[in-house]
């Protein structure tokens, strides 16, 4: 049926192998419900039920994408993504969240997640998500190899920079938004066009997401002198944001 089905819809024969994606949910209901779709779309889908579980799995597989819950026994999601962002800054992560709770996605997209999905969520917006996001973990190789921001070296390959002799490690997510503001520093990017340019999503998708803001928020932390008065990651008011770099 899988090569049937491919041969109907076209646009998943060019896929030279399928995508891998783990997903780490303890609600049977929620996990088995997402490894359906998942696998409907064409993926193939491993699952764990437990955080221990989860991370071992993690760690050992090789996923293109970690769909991760926060809360489940044994160990929570953002240990897992902490632990596997030590291992691994280009895994990407989606963090599923509490709808309501706006610590969970800021802490989540602090430990290096690259979106969020919150609870409850639509098929449709998750399986929006899950493609955009592997549509751009195979981005980037247009970047520069090297990016200097207010006096710090940026390896945008090694994922880390330094700055008044300190190593400041990024995410990869981190890295191509510093790269795509740096290759248009002349002018301010809005929210809607990283969405669309760095994390992938089409421009008419009505999507309530503040992975943007907390991304741009975590980059001030690590290359500003005072990340209240940013003077090389600046927002222009009305208009987006602007990176200030070196000629």
């Amino acid at each position: 049926s899988e090569s049937k089905r491919t041969k109907q819809t076209g646009h998943w024969h060019l896929m030279s192998k399928q995508m891998r994606i783990l997903v780490v949910e303890d609600e049977e209901a929620i996990r088995t419900g997402l490894i359906d779709v998942l696998v409907f779309h064409g993926y193939d889908v491993d699952s764990a039920a437990t955080g221990p579980d989860g991370l071992e799995k993690a760690l050992t597989g090789k996923f293109d994408l970690i769909l991760l819950d926060i809360m489940l026994p044994g160990m929570d999601g953002y240990e897992i993504c902490n632990r596997v962002r030590t291992e691994d800054r280009n895994q990407p992560i989606i963090m599923l969240t509490a709808k309501t709770s706006d610590e969970e996605i800021v802490q989540g997209l602090k430990l290096g997640a690259d979106d969020y999905v919150p609870k409850p969520f639509s098929i449709q917006q998750l399986v929006l998500r899950v493609e955009a996001v592997l549509r751009r973990s195979g981005a980037g190789q247009e970047m520069a190899r090297t990016l200097c921001v207010g006096g710090i070296d940026i390896d945008t390959e090694n994922l880390n920079g330094c700055k008044d002799g300190t190593e400041i490690t990024f995410t990869k997510r981190e890295i191509e938004v510093l790269s795509y503001l740096a290759q248009n520093s002349d002018r301010a990017v809005s929210r809607e066009e990283l969405l669309s340019k760095v994390w992938g999503y089409a421009r008419n998708l009505d999507l309530e997401t503040r992975t943007v803001d907390i991304h741009i928020a975590k980059l001030r932390r690590k290359i500003e002198t005072d990340n209240k008065a940013p003077e090389l990651l600046i927002t222009v008011r009305g208009a987006g944001y602007r990176l200030v770099v070196e000629s």
